[in-house]
């Protein structure tokens, strides 16, 4: 009987060590941005769907200061994918440490290029300004600092031969607060580069009288790639009844080198098996196509991102 015990105390043990490798899981963690912008309800819904999709996936979202936090997030490992900006991921490529890249984060890999985020400038009409030039000895909240958003004002700025020396007051605020501060006339315009339908300037111009700024077309030339042309359309929000034209700059999905090839894999095809599902979670996601994905890629694809491409006749 005591040998039976022990046989069986045995087997129970060896259960109990074979378990985790048979029944292994895969933690997936998203890392979006502030919760009023846009990587965060799609990063949800990302998350959601690779928890149903991948075979005894564990997901999470984690809420951060957006494109450079995250980047240098995925390069330490704590994290499998993320959303960051195009310029952001160009200069983490190469180790800007102005843009708060202290090296080059060579582990990063990408999976897909997605919607463009549209450089969105709004100010309170009674501040009188109507073009970003307008902005001189105004005051501007520019997003955290050191994020993909402060990172495209500066650009901006700087592409009109200005820098915040120029402007009244600089507030390093993510869009939620920004849009606080100027509901109680303590700043008098928010950059915000996002998908379109931004909740947070959604909620200022239902509560506020405010104009869209315009961005000049030569800031576009000025600028080059990953920055294009681009419009705010009418009706985007509430008294906004023209086009504004704008700057816009690419997002991408990037992940490392230390995700496995399968789960990079399963994650890029579950993404474009799912848009309409990502469309639903926010609008920003109708830009979102294959066909799309692999332009301008300022860091080089995983294998397991790359093997969907080619068996989509994607590349």
């Amino acid at each position: 009987m005591l040998h039976n015990i022990k046989l069986g105390m045995a087997f129970a043990g060896a259960a109990l060590v074979s378990a985790p490798a048979i029944h292994a899981s895969e933690f997936i963690n998203v890392l979006t941005g502030g919760t009023s912008g846009v990587y965060y309800p799609l990063g949800v819904a990302l998350s959601e769907i690779y928890a149903k999709g991948i075979d005894g996936a564990r997901t999470q979202v984690q809420a951060t200061k957006a494109s450079v936090e995250n980047l240098n997030l995925l390069q330490q490992g704590k994290g499998e994918i993320g959303f960051a900006l195009g310029d952001s991921v160009k200069y983490a490529w190469e180790g800007n440490a102005e843009a708060g890249f202290k090296e080059p984060l060579t582990k990063l890999r990408a999976i897909a290029a997605i919607y463009p985020n549209v450089i969105q400038i709004a100010s309170l009409k009674e501040a009188g300004a109507m073009t970003v030039a307008d902005l001189k000895g105004k005051s501007l909240s520019v997003g955290a600092a050191k994020s993909g958003t402060e990172l495209n004002a500066r650009a901006i700025l700087g592409a009109l031969g200005m820098s915040y020396e120029d402007l009244g007051k600089v507030e390093y605020l993510p869009f939620a607060e920004s849009v606080e501060l100027m509901k109680n006339r303590q700043i008098d315009a928010t950059l915000q580069s996002s998908g379109l339908g931004n909740a947070a300037l959604k909620d200022l111009s239902t509560s506020q009288q405010i104009s869209f700024l315009s961005v000049p077309a030569e800031v576009v030339e000025t600028l080059g790639a990953p920055y294009v042309a681009s419009t705010i359309p009418a009706g985007t929000y509430d008294g906004q009844d023209a086009d504004v034209p704008t700057v816009a700059v690419v997002n991408f999905l990037v992940t490392s080198e230390a995700v496995s090839d399968e789960t990079a894999y399963q994650m890029t095809k579950l993404l474009f098996e799912n848009l309409e599902t990502l469309k639903a979670a926010h609008s920003a996601a109708a830009g979102i196509t294959s066909e799309d994905a692999v332009k301008g890629l300022p860091i080089p694809l995983h294998p397991g991102a790359e093997r969907y491409y080619k068996e989509n006749g994607l590349m």
